[in-house]
């Protein structure tokens, strides 16, 4: 940016404003000086014409009384989807060097009355047509119910920094199925895309920080550490963490429930996305792939999603009965959208579904478990929302087995009933970003739960992320803001916003962009119980960092079992070309397994080589589980000792948890089998607590 002139006295200044203005109108946006004063949250420039900020008083910094930072927390964003999806279905952008006009500007195609808004008008943001122009009129977007239009110009993120946000996680996003069904004008790999949204992220940095003097002097921070972020935020700046939330992470598809990737991949993809500065990613979204599988959209989106899948993956969802209370969303049933419907192949349709089988048959594949693993490695954390039950369910066995506490739920979509073993693992939660009623319906829900584990609680906005937001309340509303109105903690005053010729007023136009989440924090103030959940709401960034903070300090617990001897009751040996042996199990791979005989009294036990202090043991079953069976221990290999057991094994990942104790010897002692076969472990790992 281009450093601004000096200020003069008498006539200089008014010279040097006419200058500014000519500027402006001949060459687009040119940096203008700030009022004098020097404040540290003020631009030293900024561009003009500009959006408003509307928000007086310093913005607080520093801790409170008991050493921890403030502020709220918006842990599931998208700043950069404009990026993705071929660069034509979230139209605008979150900042322009060519300025304000040019960064709000709507879609080629949507001109010149919207009728060519195709995702607009499948999406419901319209009917049927809408007024392109967005600086300086806004007569029709953005709005809190257009899916189609830029919600996160960097001024309206300034506004919510201002307001009090502390914390915001900028997922970067894309879908490339979607891409090539609509108009764009960049590649559709997904990875592409993921790379050109980070290097933005990273270029709105430098953006603001040419209005502020110089590097590192602006509000905006892209942090890679829990520390780092905790320093930022002492500052009173907003902490800027990078997440990925696509479809297909790594080229990781599946084509006819064939995987496009390999560990390999896996490996590469999460080496680059870490050194890009991503600390926390989905593993799948939307569509199945070679990971994970999802939980359901609902509706016409549902619908509109599942041909997607079918379009990029050539398999529908499939589902099957839930082994247990948890449940994957209602799947959408309603009719095809006539856009999509076209799409799909002569004779085929959507499948109509079993309406007592409501879970996704898809979960966490070996390909998935191996990419958990590596993001533990890595010290990432895991976004559950958007996995199947089936997955959500292995993935959080896994995370229990290793007590790794990276685990975040960003925005209402993970089960309920697994919240507590989310925050027992010490993990971060959200709620989408619903009407100030909802909302404090929703924190309401969980209270107790966050008061027992002492964690604050966070929102996530889903801005530009095809949701929709909080409509319009009314002035008359019992909870309708009253303009000017102050922060949560009483420091600044915000007043109704503005951007070129629209005044922004929650009460009459919702939620319509990022600007007005601080108006929508003040609305779920005004509404009964919500003030104890702002006050949650405040502790939502320290609550943030202790999660990632955890996660970074995390230390792989050994496996006492790895390489030792291992002997079993039986082996099946049916196949001479397959190994069933019992060495298997402590291999470090996966792909492989010990097979009993096909009977209820079997036994596996491992030589430790030495006494050990041993606490826990993790079992990976194959299909052929233990309904019934203990873990024994022994000092001498004949003397055993029953620690634990169990009459309702369910398969998957299993961990046994007692007293720590010294043993040498480590028996798996199967007493009823779950199915026809014997019992098959693919793994058995041993710690010492």
């Amino acid at each position: 940016m281009t450093r601004p002139f000096s200020r003069r006295a008498g006539g200089g200044s008014a010279l040097l404003a006419l200058f500014l203005a000519l500027a402006a109108v001949l060459f687009g946006s040119a940096p203008v000086p700030a009022a004098a004063g020097g404040a540290w949250w003020e631009a030293t420039s900024r561009p003009a014409p500009d959006s408003q900020i509307n928000v007086t008083g310093e913005p607080f910094k520093g801790t409170d009384a008991q050493g921890k930072v403030r502020g709220f927390v918006d842990a599931h964003n998208h700043l950069m989807s404009n990026e993705g999806f071929g660069g034509r279905m979230i139209c605008g952008a979150t900042f322009s060097q060519a300025g304000v006009a040019d960064a709000l500007k709507d879609c080629p195609e949507h001109y010149p009355d919207g009728s060519g808004a195709l995702f607009e008008h499948l999406t419901g943001g319209d009917n049927g047509k809408h007024d392109p122009v967005g600086w300086p009129t806004f007569k029709d977007w953005p709005a809190h119910d257009s899916l189609s239009h830029q919600q996160n110009y960097y001024a309206w993120v300034e506004r919510a920094w201002r307001g009090g946000q502390r914390v915001l996680v900028n997922d970067l996003v894309t879908n490339g199925l979607i891409c090539s069904l609509l108009p764009r004008d960049r590649t559709c790999d997904e990875m592409t895309a993921i790379r050109l949204e980070a290097r933005k992220t990273y270029e709105l940095q430098d953006y603001v920080d040419g209005m502020y003097g110089g590097p590192g002097k602006g509000w905006f921070r892209i942090v890679t550490s829990a520390d780092q972020a905790r320093s930022v935020i002492q500052q009173g700046k907003l902490a800027v963490v990078l997440g990925v939330e696509t479809s297909e992470p790594f080229g990781c598809k599946q084509v006819l429930d064939v995987a496009q990737c390999g560990q390999a991949d896996i490996d590469k993809g999460l080496d680059e996305l870490y050194a890009l500065g991503v600390r926390s990613m989905f593993l799948c979204h939307k569509f199945d792939n070679a990971l994970c599988g999802v939980r359901f959209d609902s509706g016409t989106t549902g619908v509109a999603v599942n041909i997607g899948q079918f379009l990029s993956t050539g398999t529908f969802w499939a589902t099957e009965k839930c082994a247990g209370p948890q449940h994957d969303n209602p799947i959408g049933l309603a009719a095809a959208p006539a856009a999509m419907a076209e799409k799909l192949p002569a004779g085929v349709s959507v499948p109509s579904y079993a309406s007592d089988a409501k879970c996704n048959t898809r979960g966490l594949t070996r390909l998935g478990e191996y990419a958990l693993k590596g993001m533990i490695q890595r010290g990432m954390m895991l976004e559950l929302d958007h996995m199947s039950v089936k997955a959500a369910g292995r993935a959080l066995d896994i995370l229990e087995a290793e007590e790794y506490p990276g685990v975040i739920s960003s925005h209402s979509w993970m089960d309920l009933d697994w919240t507590e073993r989310l925050y027992r693992l010490g993990g971060f939660a959200a709620s989408y970003m619903h009407g100030a009623q909802g909302f404090v319906g929703e924190a309401a829900q969980k209270a107790e739960l966050r008061k027992k584990y002492g964690v604050g609680f966070g929102y996530g906005t889903d801005m530009n992320g095809v949701g929709g937001w909080p409509g319009p309340v009314g002035a008359d509303a019992p909870n309708a803001v009253k303009y000017p109105f102050r922060s949560f903690d009483g420091g600044s005053v915000l007043d109704r916003q503005v951007t070129g010729e629209r005044t922004w007023d929650l009460n009459v136009d919702g939620a319509a962009h990022n600007g007005l989440v601080p108006d929508w924090v003040e609305q779920i103030r005004l509404t009964p119980g919500g003030q104890s959940v702002v006050d949650e709401l405040s502790r939502g960034a320290e609550s943030y960092l202790t999660t990632w903070k955890r996660t970074e300090d995390h230390e792989p617990g050994v496996n006492l079992a790895a390489g030792q001897p291992v002997s079993a009751s039986t082996t099946q040996w049916w196949n001479p070309f397959v190994n069933f042996s019992p060495g298997l199990t402590v291999d470090g791979d996966t792909g492989t397994r010990w097979a009993s005989e096909w009977s209820d009294d079997q036994w596996l036990q491992v030589d430790l080589g030495s006494v050990r202090r041993v606490g826990r043991v993790t079992l990976d079953w194959e299909r052929a589980y233990a309904r019934a069976y203990r873990i024994e221990l022994s000092d001498d290999g004949t003397t055993w000792r029953n620690v634990w057991s169990t009459d309702a094994g369910d398969g998957g990942y299993d961990t046994a948890e007692f007293a720590s104790q010294p043993a040498r010897y480590v028996r798996v002692h199967g007493v009823k089998r779950a199915t026809d076969w014997g019992y098959s472990l693919y793994e058995v790992v041993v710690n010492r607590s």
